[in-house]
């Protein structure tokens, strides 16, 4: 089994319950700590494919990976800076593209363990709740981490946190409107594989919403602001 205590104790040192990260206060030694746990990782040995043993190691490897470039850039904002109020989509889209980490000779990026890993390996759209990319619009990182003994239990709290966040999902009686994060609609296959529309699927995970049979989607901005803080401007991508 893999050892996960040294990521869990950073998380409970560094993680509220609230899902705030305190990156000032990770930078130093506990970097070099963070760093030692990811290079003893055997992502590539013979571990149960499918297993909860194998998804609980990819899902704290990619969040403990999305700590690390973030500490790598801290003091910053928003993972998707801006240049003279400007998205700078070329350094947003090498967050995610570009190798964070070689184990065992294969380069990892964020997308690749995502992607490439994690999604069709496992094919639970609860995962989206667990990843968390380091902004106020992802859901809220955990301060443990993921077990496989727990894991079943773990995702379904993931979920059930994410759906009651109004900020992340509300129902307008009113309208009939289904107002919804936009990991809805960029992941929409995912939770399409396991019910007929966005709104089925939600209705089933949170039955005391009652939800109607005709109900109509619209997407919630997405808050892109760092999942922490910060008093300096951001130095992403330099």
């Amino acid at each position: 089994m893999v050892d996960v205590a040294i990521w869990d104790g950073l998380l409970r040192r560094h993680v509220d319950t609230n899902g705030r990260v305190d990156y000032a206060a990770w930078q130093g030694q506990d970097v070099r700590q963070l760093d030692a746990w990811l290079a003893a990782q055997r992502p590539f040995e013979p571990y149960p494919g499918q297993g909860p043993e194998a998804m609980a190691l990819w899902i704290n490897l990619y969040n403990a990976l999305v700590i690390r470039q973030v500490l790598g850039r801290f003091p910053l904002a928003s993972i998707r800076p801006t240049i003279a109020g400007i998205p700078n989509w070329l350094a947003f889209l090498r967050f995610f593209s570009r190798p964070a980490i070689v184990l065992q000779g294969h380069p990892l990026s964020l997308d690749r363990i995502e992607h490439g890993i994690l999604r069709p390996r496992f094919g639970d759209p609860r995962l989206h709740f667990a990843l968390v990319c380091a902004a106020v619009g992802c859901p809220l990182l955990r301060p443990e981490a993921y077990r496989p003994e727990r894991l079943e239990t773990q995702l379904q709290e993931d979920a059930t946190r994410f759906l009651h966040n109004p900020s992340k999902l509300r129902f307008d009686l009113a309208s009939g409107v289904l107002h919804c994060s936009p990991i809805f609609q960029w992941y929409r296959r995912d939770f399409l594989s396991e019910a007929p529309s966005i709104a089925a699927w939600v209705g089933r995970q949170c039955p005391d919403l009652e939800l109607p049979a005709s109900v109509r989607l619209a997407w919630l901005p997405y808050d892109w602001a760092l999942n922490g803080s910060c008093s300096r401007r951001s130095s992403l991508g330099r």
